[in-house]
């Protein structure tokens, strides 16, 4: 029932396959739940049988961000239905969904994941150099898990990478140097030792690398160098924006480099940074209450 739809997130609306795979885990589970058999019995639902689906969301203790997410899913699915005129109407039109909670966001310190205490994490093996860039890119550039897994060797410059982002839109991010070199060192002793491909990153079989790996590797050196209850790759992308921040970028700046559809995405990260410029004066300024 979903497949001509997910043929048009992949090849028109050119979603990463991490939003895909969830719309359709979404969207199965709500046909599932309306008992739909057939794709035009999606002209029958209204409404008010939508809202008894959130009320049951909220009732199996579903967070905001994962009903809004479901609700996103739904909604982009009848919009297609209704641009194949398989429905006439679209209930979704009047459906809210519950507001987001507002949670910081969770990073590293600096002091936590300095680059000699990292270094001594890391084996000398192919995969442990993987490992090591896999983490250097995250931090050091702020890229999404689906740009890392897609990053192709052609994408790749002496002084910066070309990412495909949301929506396909594309953008450069600076990296410096040693970056660099770090990467062409790994992709030159990759492409001798597994099967040459066009990314960047592949599996030890020569296939490009999956999100599922990429989360154990994270989740792995995060955990060895820090204290955090949360240790996926976003956490890295926090990491990076806050650190930034600190440092004295500006908002706009980080809004491109993270590629931001608009500024407040990225103002989310200021409270960190406030967080971060209270500390430095109170210790610091004369009266700034150190004692």
């Amino acid at each position: 029932m979903l497949h001509d739809f997910i043929i048009y997130l992949t090849a028109e609306k050119r979603y990463s396959q991490h939003t895909i795979d969830a719309y359709e885990r979404d969207l199965t589970q709500f046909i599932n739940f309306a008992g739909i058999k057939k794709i035009n019995e999606f002209n029958e639902l209204t409404s008010t049988f939508i809202r008894g689906w959130i009320v049951l969301l909220f009732a199996d203790k579903k967070k905001a961000k994962s009903i809004n997410r479901k609700l996103a899913a739904l909604r982009t699915f009848y919009k297609w239905l209704r641009k194949k005129d398989i429905v006439s109407v679209n209930p979704m039109a009047k459906i809210q969904g519950p507001k987001n909670e507002k949670r910081l966001p969770i990073f590293a310190k600096e002091s936590e994941i300095q680059s000699q205490k990292m270094e001594d994490l890391y084996s000398d093996s192919l995969e442990g150099k993987r490992d090591k860039l896999i983490f250097e890119l995250f931090y050091q550039t702020g890229i999404r898990l689906s740009e890392l897994i897609e990053l192709k060797i052609k994408n790749v410059s002496d002084d910066s990478i070309k990412v495909i982002g949301k929506r396909n839109k594309e953008r450069i991010i600076p990296i410096s140097k040693e970056l660099y070199q770090q990467i062409y060192s790994y992709v030159q002793v990759k492409n001798e030792k597994i099967t040459e491909n066009q990314f960047v990153f592949s599996t030890k079989f020569g296939k490009k690398i999956y999100a599922m790996l990429v989360y154990r590797i994270i989740n792995r050196y995060l955990s060895l160098a820090t204290n955090l209850d949360k240790t996926s790759p976003h956490v890295l992308r926090h990491t990076f924006a806050t650190h930034m921040l600190n440092r004295g970028t500006g908002l706009e700046t980080l809004k491109d480099l993270l590629g931001h559809a608009n500024l407040s995405a990225t103002q989310v990260y200021t409270h960190n940074s406030f967080a971060q410029l209270t500390s430095i004066y109170s210790q610091t300024h004369p009266r700034g209450g150190k004692k």
